[in-house]
């Protein structure tokens, strides 16, 4: 058998994971006629032989993982797991954790997630579920649909999501299963971190097997080590012995340190009378408190456009170089005045979810299902940042500067001012970052969330006369209520006592010191938090661009859906699958406000914001067809075709209308504005996906899929420089702007998402899974699991990371290259497992200095854990096990950049994570 890998660009590139695809694909050719065998499995081989049963059996074409045994899903939280699978890839928080999920290089506002096959909420502003909210010790495993189902509710248009508890009935005895770990956190970093996961599941079924109890509860608590944040302010040019060289503009360095406590509960109750009717309750619910203490310095170096005579700073002058090939090495700058932050910054996010699901079997042909449900999710964020510097003395001073010294490739600086020293360095508005006659030592912003929706479905299914092409027939009504709202206040952080009054100086409270990141630099530092009421007072801000960020969105859904389910032959094939359609109604609006600033150019609201709703309704027909061909002796080929659609980013659909006037440029003179769209449609897309599949039995199989998805539309951001905004202005402010001769008419500019032009978006899936007995007998006991996504799109998009005006940049969310490995070993009691999930650049969502939603280039990255156990196999101690592991083994870092995309000119954002060290014991009886 000969194999040939084309190389191309965005396609598959012979790397260790991809030489191990092809070796099992190989492998699976000399062992496809051996036969599995049955036998009771336990442990790694377990989850992984549930997990391809699901897979095989599916009409779907989908993804699964499975826990190897109660509370025995390996990682911190479903996301890692979750992340392993092919073509699907992870982005990591600030804390190191995996949250945000992408499937086939679509970012996570394409995908849903539901919970027992109902729709899930988000903390967020956008739609992407945070799937660190949820504990993997709480859940048996998840599935990724990959191809759409007309009966799956809620589906997304990159795929579902299902994440699934455990059913009481399914087990055939009482199961009981503690779980403890003790933890380091941030091992290789200046400061560890320490913390502790425990959880607790049972299972009972009473009354002669006619009721089921599941209950679960699992916590983490953990101080994480000293992270080092460091970045650069991108490069520049300056003046050294007359000649133009490269320089570095300035530098960032913080120390951040996060305290998480996450608390989740599960329940399931069934009631099952007899085999004609079963009744289930499903509860969770999961409290997730993240709070960060944060410290470091920020400074301009470069800053030539500071004003000579200014009092807040002056501009910096190199003044010391050593030059290679026009770029500085290593050089001073002088006429620094840094910025010394100390924040405190977190969430505090509720989850929960109940749903009732009843099933009757009303004839022996057909069944009825009713369910009810409700997802709720809150957050309330804080970030507090406070500024301190040289003492600010107002107009016609000169401020206390000194020397800065870098070297090229390294945020390690030299300062000839000491930020440490209080009796320097004092609480004040360092850079006069304020408006309006206020000055800023700190600022204060507070987001808070709310979302939730309440469903009721209806479905019935009916058995249709043997012998014809299809088995079954389904229909369903789903209705659901979604209601997302985001507030937020923001405020200056005024001296107490000051009320905001200029040129302010504070002494800074304590006598705490540490080093600014990767700087070296000691710095001092508080803490923020305490220091609210005693030190601080908070000035509230009511601002268009403030007011703009807070709104309402409402969702109304009706989806009606048909399904035959197929079973026959073609010739001597067997076919199975299912062919139906969708049909969505949607009843969409939006709650905002629309502001209007002072003609003085000040950034204060012209009289008080008005109100304004405005919303659409329209309705998605969509058809959905799954073949699968038995074509014998293990050999699988699936056909999946649809239509599918994603609903855009609630931030994009609020009404909120932000009006001023314009005093430069093409706008001078002009209305300007931003804001969402209310009546923006959703992303649509036609998908076809193939897949063939070689399984032997459960234990093992190989497999090639290839998909491609025609988006006819895609959301992106318009400016529309001939925009009526009659409707978005006062007559007085109007009348005052017409007066004042600011503007001549209503006429002006607009910026705000649209439905524009799609693309095609196209990709290949190699996956295998195979114990690696099925090679030779002497490897007995390892295994190995192995997959490559390659994704390519033809859709280009506008730059909106902030570095490229005008150029363009790929999807979000989109990594070209995608990667998994894991080798394990598992024999009488012993198991190991080192996994590695790798995936190449793309851009990210993340959060900016505003609380905003904010897109940026993040690096590929490769993480690596190592899991090794013993469980205890006979004796009174059966069923006790110990377990190490280490997560991050490599110490990847998370790096942020500018430039463009895979050619980055600067570092913004370069976090050094350390490693996760975990010592435990599992214990089931």
């Amino acid at each position: 058998m000969n194999i040939s890998i084309k190389k191309q660009k965005g396609a598959f590139a012979l790397s260790p994971v991809g030489a191990a695809c092809a070796v099992l694909l190989v492998a699976s050719v000399n062992v496809m006629a051996q036969e599995a065998q049955t036998v009771t499995v336990t442990g790694i081989r377990k989850g992984i032989e549930d997990a391809i049963s699901v897979k095989k059996n599916s009409d779907q074409i989908v993804e699964a993982v499975s826990a190897e045994d109660i509370g025995k899903l390996p990682d911190t939280s479903i996301a890692e797991s979750l992340a392993r699978l092919p073509g699907v890839s992870a982005q990591r928080t600030a804390g190191g954790r995996a949250s945000a999920i992408s499937i086939r290089g679509l970012s996570p506002d394409f995908s849903t997630a539901t919970l027992n096959g109902r729709e899930q909420v988000s903390t967020g502003d956008s739609r992407g579920v945070e799937f660190d909210q949820y504990p993997s010790e709480l859940l048996s495993g998840a599935v990724v649909y990959k191809t759409p189902d007309a009966g799956l509710i809620g589906q997304g248009l990159a795929g579902t999501i299902d994440l699934r508890t455990v059913r009481p009935l399914d087990f055939s005895a009482r199961t009981v299963a503690i779980n403890a770990r003790k933890q380091r956190l941030g091992v290789g970093t200046d400061v560890t971190g320490t913390g502790s996961r425990f959880s607790l599941s049972y299972i009972d079924q009473f009354a002669d097997r006619t009721i089921g109890v599941a209950l679960g509860f699992a916590r983490l608590d953990e101080t994480g080590g000293a992270i080092q944040d460091n970045g650069d302010w991108g490069g520049g040019t300056t003046t050294y012995n007359g000649e133009t060289v490269n320089v570095i503009n300035g530098f960032k360095g913080y120390t951040r340190q996060t305290k998480q406590k996450r608390d989740g509960a599960m329940a399931s109750f069934q009631f099952k009378p007899n085999k004609n009717l079963s009744s289930t309750v499903d509860i969770f619910y999961s409290k997730f408190d993240q709070n960060q203490k944060s410290y470091g310095i920020e400074m301009g170096l470069n800053d030539s456009w500071v004003a000579n005579d200014s009092f807040r700073d002056r501009p910096g002058s190199l003044i010391n170089a050593t030059v290679n090939n026009g770029t500085v090495t290593t050089g001073t700058f002088n006429n620094v005045r840094a910025v010394v932050r100390n924040e405190a910054l977190g969430n505090k996010d509720k989850t929960a979810s109940i749903g009732w699901n009843t099933k009757w079997q009303a004839t022996e042909k057909l069944q009825l299902i009713a369910d009810l449900s409700y997802s709720k999710a809150k957050r309330d964020a804080f970030n507090l940042e406070s500024y301190a510097g040289t003492a600010t003395n107002g107009p016609g001073t000169t401020p206390l500067v000194g020397n800065i010294t870098y070297t090229q490739g390294s945020f390690k600086l030299d300062s000839s001012l000491n930020y440490a020293d209080r009796s320097i360095v004092k609480l004040t508005d360092v850079q006069g970052w304020s408006c309006c006659g206020d000055e800023q030592p700190g600022y204060s912003k507070l987001p808070t969330i709310r979302d939730d929706i309440k469903a009721a479905r209806l479905d019935g299914k009916y058995a249709l006369p043997e012998g014809g092409i299809f088995s079954d027939l389904s229909v369903g009504l789903n209705l659901s209520d979604r209601q997302k709202t985001k507030d937020t206040l923001e405020g200056y952080l005024w001296l107490k006592g000051t009320n905001g009054a200029l040129y302010q100086n504070g002494e800074m409270p304590g006598s705490g010191v540490g080093i600014a990141g990767g700087t070296g630099l000691q710095i001092a530092t508080f803490d923020v938090l305490a220091a609210l009421g005693s030190v601080f007072e908070v000035g509230g801000r009511s601002t268009p661009d403030i007011v703009n960020k807070s709104w309402q969105v409402k969702e109304k859904m009706t989806t009606a859906y048909a399904k035959l389910d197929i079973d026959t032959t073609a010739g001597s094939l067997p076919l199975r699958g299912n062919v139906g359609v969708q049909m969505v109604g949607t009843d969409q609006s939006s709650t905002a406000f629309t502001t209007n600033r002072v003609l003085s150019g000040d950034d204060k609201l012209a009289g008080l914001p008005v109100s304004y709703t405005s919303g659409t309704t329209y309705t998605d027909v969509l058809p959905s067809m799954n073949l699968i061909g038995d074509l014998g002796n293990g050999y699988t080929m699936r056909l999946g075709l649809g239509k599918q659609m994603a609903r855009p980013t609630m931030n994009d659909m609020r009404s909120a209308r932000a009006v001023s006037i314009g005093s430069s440029g093409q706008d001078a003179g002009r209305f300007t504005g931003s804001g969402g769209t209310p009546d923006l449609k959703p992303f649509r897309a036609t998908a076809i996906d193939v897949s063939f599949e070689k399984y032997f039995g459960n234990a093992a199989y190989v497999g090639v899929a290839a998909f491609h998805k025609d988006l006819s539309s895609y959301v992106v951001n318009y400016t529309n420089r001939a925009f009526d905004f009659k409707n978005f202005v006062s007559a007085d402010y109007l009348a005052a702007a017409i007066a004042a001769g600011k503007v001549t008419d209503t006429i002006g500019t607009f910026t705000s998402p649209i439905n524009g032009k799609g693309g095609s978006i196209d990709g290949v899936e190699l996956s295998a899974s195979l114990p690696l007995k099925q090679v030779a007998g002497f490897l007995d006991g390892f295994g190995i699991q192995a997959s490559y996504s390659g994704t390519t799109s033809s859709i280009s998009l506008p730059d909106t990371t902030g570095n490229n005006s005008g150029a363009s940049m790929p999807l979000p969310g989109l990594s070209r290259d995608v990667y998994g490995l894991t080798v394990y070993y598992e024999k009488n009691g012993f198991s190991a497992r080192v996994a590695g999930r790798e995936r190449s650049d793309f851009v990210g969502e993340i959060a900016d200095n505003f609380a905003q939603r904010q897109l940026t280039y993040i690096k590929g990255e490769t993480v690596v854990d190592l899991q090794l156990g013993y469980e205890i196999q006979s004796g009174p101690a059966k069923g006790l096990g110990l377990l190490l592991q280490v997560n991050n083994l490599t110490d990847a870092k998370y790096v942020e950049y500018r430039g463009a995309y895979k050619k980055p000119t600067s570092i913004n954002k370069e976090i050094k994570y350390g490693k996760t060290i975990l010592a435990g014991v599992n214990y089931k009886f």
